[in-house]
């Protein structure tokens, strides 16, 4: 297990081997997304919560098709529909796991970190984690968690940085 999550990589929908030692020292909010899920609307939400506190505050979508092949796309579609229908321009991965035996080692971070009300796995598409400038402090929120509720805490992480 990484002492923290700037020791992690994953890689970009469009192949990039991406380190988050990159952003060492900003706060990360990373959600793993689907484009035909009820929540699929909080790209909207993650969009502005980028645009707005970025390039202080990380945005990072993670494709996940385990919850009802709601992600069926491969990453070229995925990264077309996020742009299309929600102006998306924070990074997006490739499609990953996120439970189970395959599960991407940023997500075993995360479930490892902040665990949950009903155990660690993620049980739904737009679970959201919010990632301290240590790397190593992770909130988790519900995949009904509007976005802008988890803008307020990642404001504050900002004026406490």
């Amino acid at each position: 297990m990484a002492d923290s999550i700037y020791d992690l990589t994953f890689t970009s929908n469009t192949g990039e081997e991406v380190s988050l030692k990159q952003y060492e020292g900003k706060p990360l909010l990373i959600v793993n997304t689907a484009s035909k899920c009820g929540f699929t609307p909080q790209y909207k939400g993650l969009q502005e919560i980028y645009e707005e506190l970025g390039p202080d505050l990380v945005v990072i979508g993670f494709p996940c098709d385990q919850f009802a092949h709601q992600e069926p796309g491969d990453d070229a579609q995925i990264k077309d529909f996020c742009e299309v229908n929600y102006g998306v321009t924070f990074p997006l991965s490739s499609k990953v796991d996120v439970n189970g035996s395959k599960t991407h080692p940023v997500f075993a971070f995360l479930k490892e970190k902040a665990g949950g009300l009903l155990g660690s796995s993620i049980k739904w598409n737009f679970t959201k984690f919010l990632v301290s400038p240590d790397g190593t402090t992770v909130k988790r929120y519900a995949p009904k968690t509007d976005p802008e509720m988890v803008k307020i805490d990642a404001e504050e992480m900002l004026r406490d940085s």
